[in-house]
């Protein structure tokens, strides 16, 4: 398992929400370019980073500094945020980001996201389902920036792409967003007996070298962390096992 940094942009800046909520904003001080140096510098590979606006609205917004942060050697870039588009995901894939990840789009545009996915391969492509659990504990997808529900599972959503060759999949559990109360492990162990084939990531309430450690027992691929690093909640040492230029 690896350790990918999370950056989400809002106006240009790095920011952070509690469970989705814009009303919930923590700003940080530091540069995106400036916290993409730094994640580098301790050995992280991949750099996640997420166009609030964009996830928002349904539009590119924050470029000058999707551009800046593509351009950077040495760390590649994953970005989504409001990609419902061929002319947005192919402006991205030529400004450098190395993969681009479809989150509304691949619940409300499965063929078009099917079609992306056999025609710019399954390494470019990275879907995000972000699920709540309703009564009976299935995780139920949301879209629209977490604003609309719906009524489609996780597990259903995953199914229907396999045959377009689906390789990655960011899973969020929107409860723990930001909180710092822990992943949901049974909902990544769930994952991947199901799923085995998929590279999931796992996104949500990172907030120790412990819960990296359970992540990696559950065999996800990687793991999302934005707030635990920002604030500087993971002592380096648990860090490095999982950043592969550490």
């Amino acid at each position: 398992m690896q350790l990918i940094p999370a950056i989400d942009l809002r106006g240009g800046h790095c920011v952070r929400l509690l469970r989705g909520d814009f009303a919930a904003e923590t700003r940080y001080e530091r540069t995106p370019l400036e916290l993409l140096q730094h994640y580098r510098a301790i050995g992280a590979r991949w750099l996640h980073v997420v166009d609030l606006d964009g996830a928002r609205d349904g539009q590119l917004a924050n470029r000058a500094t999707i551009v800046q942060l593509a351009a950077q050697t040495g760390i590649n870039v994953q970005l989504g945020g409001g990609v419902r588009s061929t002319d947005i995901l192919e402006e991205l894939l030529a400004l450098g980001v190395a993969r681009v990840v479809i989150g509304s789009a691949a619940v409300e545009q499965r063929e078009q996201v099917s079609g992306w996915l056999s025609h710019y391969g399954a390494e470019r492509i990275c879907l995000a389902l972000d699920v709540r659990h309703d009564d009976r504990q299935q995780p139920l997808l949301h879209t629209r920036g977490w604003r609309q529900a719906t009524a489609l599972s996780l597990w259903d959503a995953v199914q229907s792409y396999l045959a377009c060759g689906l390789r990655h999949v960011l899973c969020t559990d929107i409860e723990r967003d930001g909180a710092l109360a822990g992943p949901n492990l049974a909902l990544y162990v769930q994952a991947v007996a199901r799923f085995p084939q998929v590279q999931w990531q796992a996104s949500g309430g990172v907030s120790s070298g412990a819960d990296l450690a359970a992540l990696a027992a559950c065999g996800v691929a990687a793991a999302i962390s934005g707030k635990a690093l920002l604030e500087n909640r993971l002592p380096e040492g648990a860090l490095q096992p999982y950043l592969p230029g550490a």
